[in-house]
């Protein structure tokens, strides 16, 4: 999608981080903006900072499916209807899966994973009616995944596992979107300028039941990574170059790419050669039709750029 100007765009976690940076960088390429955040400070403050008419805010927790039906309404009806959706949103604890407790699950798969699956299915079906209408030309779906998609570690362990999540749903959306022109990106960048470290201070009271007490000092010392995480700004300017050329992985941050190559190759090392099993050669025949199918999507995917 190269045709910015005068589209409606909808930025989830959009008051800062990452999300901010898509805010700026949209808003630079004319088009009109809703800043969808749980925190309405965090939204007012970013407002007072942006010099342009074309950009609202709105306070939405997007784990809360009626909540986001309803912002959704609010911004269309002020601004038209959505064409760029910004899945951006994200918190985090760094932790490891066995002290974590399923409020800590519950809390994590409910925005990080629910609440990409909330953008999409309360825009998406309304970008496809548009486009069969012919009311719409085409759009985009850009969703935040993170390098932890790939690059897992013990800590953070629900993290990591929303992120494949997310990594695995922008890669089936595609594919299922190229026939209406709705192109999908999945955003992974590493470390960020942004407040992910701090998290907690957002987490709902209904999940902080079986939650462990916050280490001060841990939190500080993340806060001092995070100040050399990358700017927004780059990372927003270098999303929006990347769905001008209609990619499906951005990966913002070039530093990983050897250790991703790694991994790639690790995974493969696990493969065995196994001697045939009875009904080996009939099941390689029937997996054929899977495979043209994924070589055909990916094709077109690659065309699409």
């Amino acid at each position: 999608m190269k045709d910015f100007s005068g589209r409606t765009a909808f930025v989830t976690g959009g008051a800062n981080g990452v999300g901010i940076g898509l805010v700026r960088a949209l808003l630079a390429e004319g088009c009109k903006v809703a800043i969808a955040d749980i925190r309405q400070d965090a939204i007012d403050k970013a407002l007072k900072s942006l010099d342009n008419r074309e950009v609202m805010g709105v306070q939405l927790d997007i784990a809360n499916r009626a909540d986001y039906a309803a912002a959704a309404d609010e911004v269309e009806a002020r601004f038209g209807p959505v064409s760029i959706l910004c899945n951006n949103a994200g918190v985090n604890l760094f932790q490891t899966i066995e002290e974590s407790s399923f409020d800590d699950w519950d809390w994590l798969m409910g925005v990080n994973l629910q609440g990409t699956i909330n953008g999409v299915g309360t825009f998406v079906p309304r970008m496809v009616e548009r486009v069969k209408a012919g009311k719409q030309k085409g759009g985009h779906v850009l969703n935040t995944a993170s390098m932890a998609a790939f690059l897992s570690s013990g800590s953070p362990g629900i993290y990591n596992t929303t992120k494949a999540a997310v990594r695995a749903m922008s890669e089936s959306l595609r594919y299922s979107l190229l026939d209406y022109g709705i192109g999908v990106s999945v955003l992974c960048p590493g470390l960020v300028k942004s407040y992910i470290y701090a998290s907690d201070d957002i987490r709902p009271d209904d999940l902080k039941g079986a939650m462990k007490p916050v280490n001060k000092e841990a939190v500080e010392r993340l806060a001092g990574v995070h100040d050399f995480g990358m700017e927004p700004d780059v990372i927003g300017q270098r999303a929006i170059d990347a769905i001008k050329a209609n990619r499906l992985y951005i990966f913002s941050h070039p530093d990983h790419k050897e250790e991703l190559r790694e991994v790639f190759d690790y995974i493969l090392d696990h493969y065995q050669d196994y001697p045939k099993d009875p009904g080996h050669d009939q099941r390689v025949a029937f997996e054929k039709f899977r495979y043209d199918a994924g070589a055909a999507a990916r094709q077109r995917s690659l065309a699409a750029e």
